[in-house]
C-alpha cells in the first residue's frame, strides 16, 4: 500500500516568479524585435511598391483621362506579343556576357585566391577599384575604347578581325561601337566584379591539403583542376553566374549608350514605356513578365547546378 505522505518526487515544481516568467518572454521576442526593422524596410520598400505596380499593370486610359483599375490582363499577352525580341536580346546579351564573366573572372579569382601571396590584397582592391567610380562614367569610357578611331578598332582591323565578326553579325561595317558586340563588352566590364568575387572566396575556402593530396595521388594539375578545384568552387560559380545574369538581363544602361535601335534590351524599353511614352500599365506589364521570366530561369538553373548537386 502505497505511503500516505507523498515523496519529493511527487511534489510539483515550484512556479517560477513573475519577474522571471516575464523575463524568458521579453527574450523570447527578442529575436523578432530584431527581425522587425528589415520587415518595415520590406514592406514599404518592396511590397508596397511591388502591389502599386501590380494594380498599374491592369489599369486601362491616359494620361491626359487617367488610369483606372479594370483588370485588363490582356496588357501583359500585347506586351509580351510585341517585345517578345527585346526580351530574347536581354538574355542572350545577358548570357554571353555572364560566359564571359565567367572565363574572365575564374582564372583571375583562382589566381588571387591561391597563387598571389603577399599580392592578394592589393590584386582585390584592384578588383573593386571600378566601384569607386560612377557605373555611367565607366560606361561612357567604354563609349571612346569602342570608337572608330579608338584601339580596339584599330587592333581588330590590322588583326584583320572585323570582316570575320561582320559576317557573323556581332559588328557592321567593320565598327565595333553600336553592334552586339560594344553591348556584350560594356555588361561584361561592369559586372565582372560580381563574378570574381563569389568565386575567390569560393576558392579561398579550399583547404591546400585536398590539392596535395591530388598531387600525391600522381594526379596531373589538370585532373586535380578538373576533379577536386572546379567541383569545389562550384557554389561560387552559381553565386556568381546569378549575381552578373540577373542585372545584365534588366541592364539598359549599356544598350543605351554602347549600342544602337537594334540592340535596345527590354530593361530599355520598360524605361521608355515609364518615361517617354507614359504608357505605365504596358510598362508594369513588362517588368513583371521580365521578373517572372528571369525567377523561373534562376529556379530551373538552381535546380540543376544549385547546392542541393554539389553535395
Amino acid at each position: 500500500m502505497a505511503s500516505p505522505q507523498a515523496t519529493a518526487t511527487d511534489r510539483p515544481a515550484p512556479e517560477a516568479p513573475p519577474a522571471l516568467r516575464a523575463a524568458a518572454r521579453r527574450k523570447k521576442l527578442v529575436p523578432y524585435w530584431l527581425l522587425l526593422p528589415g520587415i518595415l524596410w520590406l514592406l514599404v520598400f518592396f511590397a508596397a511598391p511591388l502591389v502599386y505596380q501590380a494594380s498599374t499593370s491592369v489599369q486601362t486610359g491616359s494620361l491626359e483621362e487617367g488610369f483606372e483599375v479594370t483588370w485588363h490582363f490582356a496588357t501583359y499577352w500585347d506586351a509580351a506579343t510585341e517585345y517578345y525580341p527585346q526580351f530574347l536580346r536581354s538574355v542572350g546579351y545577358a548570357a554571353t556576357a555572364t560566359a564571359g564573366c565567367l572565363a574572365l573572372g575564374y582564372p583571375l579569382a583562382y589566381l588571387i585566391a591561391l597563387k598571389a601571396g603577399r599580392w592578394r590584397n592589393l590584386l582585390m582592391i584592384l578588383v573593386i577599384a571600378p566601384f569607386f567610380t560612377s557605373f555611367l562614367i565607366r560606361t561612357l569610357a567604354w563609349k571612346t575604347i569602342l570608337s572608330d578611331g579608338g584601339p580596339v578598332v584599330s587592333a581588330l582591323n590590322s588583326l584583320h578581325v572585323l570582316g570575320l565578326t561582320d559576317a557573323l553579325g556581332i559588328t557592321e561595317g567593320h565598327r565595333v561601337l553600336a553592334t552586339p558586340l560594344a553591348v556584350v563588352c560594356g555588361l561584361t566590364y561592369n559586372f565582372l566584379p560580381f563574378m570574381i568575387l563569389p568565386l575567390y572566396t569560393s576558392l579561398e575556402r579550399i583547404d591546400p591539403r585536398l590539392l596535395e593530396a591530388a598531387g600525391d595521388l600522381y594526379a596531373k594539375p589538370i585532373t586535380t583542376f578538373r576533379k577536386v578545384t572546379f567541383p569545389l568552387s562550384m557554389p561560387g560559380v552559381v553565386a556568381g553566374t546569378l549575381l552578373t545574369f540577373i542585372p545584365a538581363t534588366g541592364d539598359y544602361i549599356n544598350a543605351e549608350l554602347l549600342g544602337s535601335t537594334d540592340q535596345k534590351m527590354i530593361g530599355n524599353v520598360i524605361q521608355s514605356q515609364f518615361l517617354r511614352v507614359l504608357d505605365y500599365p504596358t510598362a508594369a506589364a513588362l517588368s513583371f513578365i521580365l521578373m517572372a521570366a528571369i525567377l523561373a530561369m534562376v529556379t530551373l538553373y538552381i535546380r540543376k547546378s544549385g547546392t542541393e548537386d554539389l553535395v
